[in-house]
């Protein structure tokens, strides 16, 4: 089996290269426009330029979203935008319509093309017929189980790439394709702009009976009706990896620069060790363990061994389980004095127990003894967005190292 690409997502610059520092072979990212993640920070041109600099000098690979389902005007800007990153060097694009796959193999023909999720793949016909289009990677939709998969590999030509969810959130419509948020907010999922109205929670309110509100349950177990747990397959590498899929793919460009560095640094682990030991592989508890200390909700495997069923759903809550804060960015570390300069992320002060873990090996604890300021006076607390103090760190890191530790 070859060894499939771990791919991560990158909101911005920041989080980009915290995927590849923390173990990402390739990451996807969007512009300001055309993409399905509009309120992510998302990248200038610029910002794109220097992201693919950034990752090539790593043998990394970019991939940018072009995945809106478009509507006429939508079209009008698109082939300008083309020629603007023909020099960027991007190594893909992902798109969704058929409309955008023509004007992108008129404009810019040498762009390799992979096929979102939104387009909804489901077997194996389909994705020959994307294959004939000229797409050289199908992300397939996530409504697919493990023997699907398999069988789609089998009956598709190997030149074409597959690619498969494994970890983040699951949306309750058919791979994304969601009507919900524009008809309750206006704000339209399949060009950007979902206000998640699956997480709401929900009343019933009979004609007749104004503002009198009745909870919506199923089964007696709440009201949030539609409101998924967070795939999560980092304990089942091997049944992903016989499938024969060529990438593998994390969600969440809204996420947090900690959530892609720690999540990402889980499953790299993972699917080495499966590499390296290959029948004696053994899943590690405390890759999961890690995963479950970023902001999540309960898992799930999706559709991977059959369709959901109850257990599948949460419906007391659409809220985050959130166990760990990031407190703190390694931007300098001194290996003679252990002084580390750090960048505050959230509050920090002297006595916290803090947990310390960067790119490899695992994490080490500590309490923080005594914190300075930038001018070299002692204080005792770091109570300022991005602050940036020295502290003594008992062990040495590099930068890009976090440190976190347990909420109040």
């Amino acid at each position: 089996m070859n060894k499939p690409e771990l791919l991560a997502p990158a909101g911005n610059l920041e989080k980009l290269k915290m995927a590849i520092i923390y173990g990402a072979d390739a990451v996807y990212i969007g512009a300001k426009h055309f993409g399905l993640r509009a309120f992510a920070d998302n990248f200038t041109l610029d910002e794109m330029r220097e992201a693919v600099e950034f990752a090539h000098s790593r043998g990394k690979k970019v991939y940018l979203t072009l995945n809106i389902i478009p509507h006429n005007e939508d079209l009008v800007e698109l082939p300008d935008f083309l020629n603007e990153i023909k020099n960027v060097k991007l190594d893909a694009v992902i798109i969704s319509d058929p409309g955008i796959l023509e004007i992108i193999k008129e404009v810019t023909p040498e762009m390799e093309i992979h096929l979102s999720t939104q387009a909804n793949t489901t077997n194996w016909r389909s994705a020959n017929f994307w294959y004939k289009q000229g797409v050289s990677r199908i992300i397939l939709a996530r409504e697919l189980s493990l023997r699907e998969i398999k069988e789609i590999r089998e009956k598709t030509p190997p030149e074409l790439n597959l690619e498969v969810f494994v970890h983040g959130s699951m949306c309750i419509s058919y791979s994304g394709r969601c009507l919900l948020s524009s008809y309750l907010a206006h704000r339209d999922a399949n060009r950007g702009e979902c206000a998640h109205p699956c997480r709401w929670k929900y009343y019933l309110m009979e004609e007749k009976r104004p503002n009198e509100y009745f909870q919506v349950f199923e089964d007696n177990r709440g009201t949030y009706i539609m409101n998924s747990k967070d795939l999560c397959m980092i304990q089942y590498i091997p049944e992903l990896v016989q499938t024969g899929v060529s990438s593998f793919k994390i969600e969440g460009r809204m996420k947090s620069s900690y959530y892609v560095a720690t999540v990402v640094k889980s499953y790299r682990q993972a699917i080495d060790e499966y590499f390296r030991d290959g029948v004696n592989y053994k899943f590690n508890p405390l890759w999961l363990e890690e995963i479950m200390k970023v902001s999540h909700r309960s898992f799930t495997t999706g559709f991977y061994f059959g369709k959901p069923d109850e257990k599948d759903y949460f419906y007391e809550s659409s809220k985050y389980i959130k166990e760990y804060d990031f407190v703190g960015l390694v931007l300098e570390f001194d290996d003679k004095t252990n002084l580390a300069l750090v960048e505050q992320r959230n509050k920090m002060v002297v006595g916290d127990v803090i947990e310390v873990f960067g790119p490899e090996g695992t994490y080490f604890v500590q309490k923080i003894e005594k914190i300075w300021d930038q001018d070299g006076n002692e204080i005792d607390a770091a109570p300022h967005p991005q602050q940036k103090v020295y502290m003594v760190l008992e062990k040495p890191v590099k930068p890009f190292y976090m440190l976190r530790k347990k909420s109040i």
